[in-house]
């Protein structure tokens, strides 16, 4: 492969992983890297299904991950037909999970789809993209596109949440960067409460959520400055709420391209990998969801 660090896409033969390629193959074009489409092979013993099994099933699950990636390749090139990228595919024999969490560390993306309809679907290769999320090295995109809706072709901004934390500045940063990739507008949403907040008569006067409002959107503009600075070409607009981060996020998500948070939010323990948030944008929105470490 180039010198560039490849998108890394999990394949598994649904119409799921499918938009995934999709949509790595039009980031990939917009990066200039390179795209690789990796698979998995049954292997028996490992799921608790007995050993004894004919000499022609490992050349069988081979040929079917092949074939799998062959398909792939092909959604890949045609969802960027004016572009060339290059593409690696490669067939493994570990688990789903495990074999991208491996690559996570050299690659620019971890892609995956997440539009399962099955309840097996859901609980066994929805876990892939939990996983995942949680614990790669790298970016993840989560893709849960409906079937008729092309993902690639949304026009609208690029949506980040931004909590005022250190978790969502690398979030800011990549958001930036993929609005200035798309030439879109970058709409950035902080609330300021991760709880529902109410006015009460012991100190929530309309005064203070005014005053509250101002220091917050100040934050907000302080922690946009630098990166606006480097991105002169991003047209930014902010969106400053009291409470409730994943419904305000939703709401702004369901016309925009791509939507960033960061993986952990404020005031998490550390071994919550994965913020409460971004946990529930990952099984809720529609348009392809990008979360950073």
């Amino acid at each position: 492969m180039s010198g560039h660090r490849p998108i890394v896409v999990g394949i598994d033969g649904s119409p799921s992983s499918l938009q995934a390629v999709a949509w790595a193959a039009r980031e990939a074009a917009l990066r200039s890297s390179p795209l690789s489409l990796v698979t998995t092979m049954f292997v028996p013993g490992r799921y608790g299904v007995p050993i004894g099994v004919p000499a022609s099933f490992f050349q069988d699950e081979e040929r079917d991950g092949k074939d799998r990636l062959d398909r792939a390749a092909q959604t890949a090139r045609a969802a960027v037909p004016e572009h060339h990228i290059e593409i690696e595919t490669t067939v493994c024999s570990g688990t789903p999970a495990g074999e991208l969490l491996e690559r996570s560390a050299d690659a620019t993306m971890l892609v995956v789809g997440a539009n399962r309809r099955g309840i097996v679907e859901r609980a066994v290769l929805g876990s892939v993209s939990s996983a995942v999320a949680t614990h790669a090295s790298c970016p993840v995109a989560v893709i849960r596109g409906e079937p008729d809706r092309n993902i690639n072709d949304i026009p609208g901004p690029v949506v980040v949440g931004v909590d005022g934390s250190q978790h969502s500045e690398p979030a800011i940063s990549m958001a930036f960067e993929e609005a200035s990739l798309r030439q879109s507008e970058l709409v950035a949403v902080h609330a300021w409460s991760d709880i529902v907040l109410e006015l009460s008569l012991d100190g929530g006067s309309e005064a203070e959520w005014t005053r509250d409002a101002a220091n917050e959107t100040a934050l907000l503009s302080e922690n946009l400055a630098g990166r606006a600075e480097n991105y002169p070409d991003v047209k930014v607009r902010t969106i400053v709420v009291r409470d409730r981060p994943t419904r305000h996020l939703r709401e702004q998500a369901e016309n925009a391209q791509l939507l960033v948070v960061g993986s952990r939010g404020r005031g998490g323990f550390s071994s919550m990998l994965l913020g409460s948030t971004s946990r529930a944008l990952m099984h809720s929105v529609v348009c392809p969801l990008l979360i950073v470490r």
